[in-house]
């Protein structure tokens, strides 16, 4: 968590009741590219909204379940937009989404507001939560006290430490190196019989292979949901 004040402090609360928790302040200022809110003003502050283990997991299924369709083609963002927005509404505040245009730089913006840096499989490391957790949007402020500080983590970055590296090894097809990740050998796996009784039924072998954050892992039903909503073509 990042910037101690009363807003941010009231939000906690607001976004625990669905599993979902501020993450980080960002100030912008000076050279920064700063995103606009919807009347052309420039924002003072953005404040990341996202995922912290697996708490968000049965609020938003319960809400897809309760839906006729459940949720539609993409029910993760559906149910985050209809739950950032409203809390948006509620403080005069606007929220911007990773998958909306124009799109905003939020893995920048998530390495500065909690100093964060890439895993070897692309997903930015967290020394508590590891390889579980992720941003769903973030507030927009038209106003922000300068006095409330970014707050990074701080600490060693877990990938630094890691002397066995097992997220480089355990991938069945090797796609995962120092060098990249090989989208292609990936899909094509995840296409083949061994994927989809493997990653696609529990998870990105590597990502599982990380011990960081172990006790934060997300539940099963959540690592299939986000594997079948991975793209296999194109």
């Amino acid at each position: 968590m990042s910037g101690p004040s009363f807003v941010v402090h009231s939000l906690e609360a607001r976004f625990a009741a669905h599993g979902l928790a501020p993450r980080g302040l960002v100030h912008f200022g000076g050279q920064d590219e700063v995103p606009m809110l919807a009347d052309g003003a420039p924002a003072k502050a953005a404040l990341l909204i996202g995922v912290m283990g697996g708490a968000m997991w049965p609020h938003f299924e319960r809400w897809r379940m309760a839906q006729a369709d459940h949720g539609g083609a993409d029910p993760l963002d559906r149910w985050s937009k209809l739950v950032i927005d409203q809390v948006a509404g509620e403080i005069e505040a606007e929220a911007c989404y990773p998958s909306d245009p124009p799109y905003q730089p939020f893995q920048r913006w998530a390495m500065r507001a909690e100093g964060l840096k890439a895993s070897p499989l692309g997903i930015l490391i967290h020394p508590q939560f590891g390889l579980w957790h992720s941003y769903r949007g973030a507030l927009l402020f038209r106003n922000w006290d300068e006095a409330q500080e970014e707050r990074p983590v701080t600490g060693p970055q877990p990938c630094e430490t890691c002397r066995d590296k097992p997220c480089l090894s355990t991938c069945p097809v090797g796609a995962i190196s120092l060098d990249g990740f090989d989208v292609a050998a990936c899909r094509a796996h995840l296409a083949s019989p061994e994927g989809q009784g493997g990653c696609m039924a529990s998870g990105c072998l590597a990502r599982n292979a990380c011990a960081v954050g172990d006790g934060h892992r997300y539940p099963d039903a959540q690592l299939k949901f986000h594997m079948q909503a991975l793209t296999l073509t194109g």
